[in-house]
């Protein structure tokens, strides 16, 4: 989220305020912007109860990150609570038919999410009105993040070991359903592989949406 300097609108940089409620995130986030000589401020909070007034910043940005609020509507009122009338709403979302939606679907299916609702509501045109309502016109385009590994063996073992959801997944099925799991990650990185060769190159579909807050 940004909104700009008040003595000199339009020209002046940004103030620039990201949160999020894991607190060794933000820490990481913090050495990251030092390096790279960043000027930002880091607060912890709960997208779902955003600690800023009604109409704090021009700019109020997610990339693959407010999707994952259990209460959807809530952090959706939220993003817009906090966008000043005029200012603008981005977001990116996976889709639920790129790769990442295809894997997301494959794990619930493995270990269905107690009682919420899946997250590429938000990577769908009808599932953004939905959440969104009249805030404003919304302008929408599907996009993609490439990723590269040495190959599918070597994403798959890296999101066993490093990635919590994966982790928690396996740690719940017995051996044979772990192999199962694991067989139907490898299959669906072969589908979606554009490499031609024994690496993985993977197109990850995003839906890019951009609101003018009325």
């Amino acid at each position: 989220m940004c909104r700009r300097c008040s003595s000199a609108r339009g020209s002046a940089p940004c103030e620039t305020v990201g949160l999020d409620y894991v607190p060794s995130l933000l820490e990481r986030a913090r050495q990251r912007a030092a390096v790279e000589r960043l000027d930002l401020r880091l607060d912890e909070g709960d997208v779902e109860n955003l600690p800023f007034g009604d109409g704090a910043f021009d700019y109020v940005l997610s990339t693959f990150g407010v999707m994952f609020a259990p209460d959807q509507q809530r952090a959706a009122r939220e993003l817009a609570r906090v966008c000043r009338a005029g200012g603008r709403i981005g977001l990116a979302s996976w889709t639920p038919e790129g790769f990442v939606g295809q894997w997301f679907q494959l794990g619930a299916r493995y270990a269905p999410p107690p009682g919420v609702r899946s997250p590429l509501v938000w990577g769908t045109e009808a599932g953004l009105r939905e959440l969104l309502g009249d805030v404003g016109p919304m302008r929408l385009e599907k996009r993609l993040y490439v990723m590269r590994y040495a190959s599918p063996r070597h994403w798959l073992d890296f999101f066993r070991a490093n990635f919590g959801p994966v982790r928690r997944i396996f740690e719940s099925l017995d051996e044979a359903r772990q192999e199962d799991y694991a067989a139907e990650q490898l299959e669906l990185l072969k589908r979606f592989n554009r490499s031609g060769d024994e690496t993985l190159v993977l197109p990850g579909e995003y839906l890019e949406a951009i609101i003018d807050r009325k």
